[in-house]
């Protein structure tokens, strides 16, 4: 690999640590205090769960947009305005849900991110499959995540 790889991998960390860093500034706000108290389904994982999981399923998402980037193209350009979209859209499910304490429209949110997950998954197929499988792990886990929020909803609307 050459330096402009390693420097573009780089990137594609920070800018995906900072998302998540933002993600969890929202979260931390409530985690503790309101979300303790709401009524959880029975499959509501422990908490020490989330902090491993997202910070995987962050690397593996910043390695699947550094691949798509390295290969370069209209295709690759266009799988990776997907990639920012989800990117984008990541935070603003914890800014809902746990900042505004709007689970409602944390739901719909999810369900955005959902189809910008599966559109983005897509589009990295035609460009390099690696990137797309990277993004399965992500997809799954947020799938859960909006059977929880809606059954958070559900509970607690």
């Amino acid at each position: 690999m050459a330096l402009r790889d390693y420097a573009g991998l780089a990137a594609f960390l920070l800018v995906v640590a900072l998302v998540s860093a933002a993600g969890g500034w929202a979260t931390s706000s409530s985690v503790g205090t309101w979300y303790a108290g709401l009524v959880k389904p029975t499959f509501n994982p422990p908490g020490w769960v989330f902090g491993p999981v997202w910070s995987m399923l962050y690397a593996l998402i910043a390695v699947a947009g550094w691949r798509l980037w390295r290969r370069g193209g209209p295709a690759s350009r266009l799988a990776l305005t997907a990639w920012c979209v989800q990117l984008l859209l990541n935070p603003v499910w914890s800014f809902l849900f746990f900042g505004g304490r709007m689970i409602g429209a944390a739901l719909v949110e999810i369900v955005v991110l959902l189809v910008a997950i599966v559109v983005t998954i897509l589009l990295a197929w035609r460009v390099d499959r690696p990137a797309a499988w990277l993004l399965v792990p992500y997809l799954a886990w947020v799938s859960f995540a909006t059977l929880l929020n809606a059954a958070l909803w559900r509970l607690n609307g």
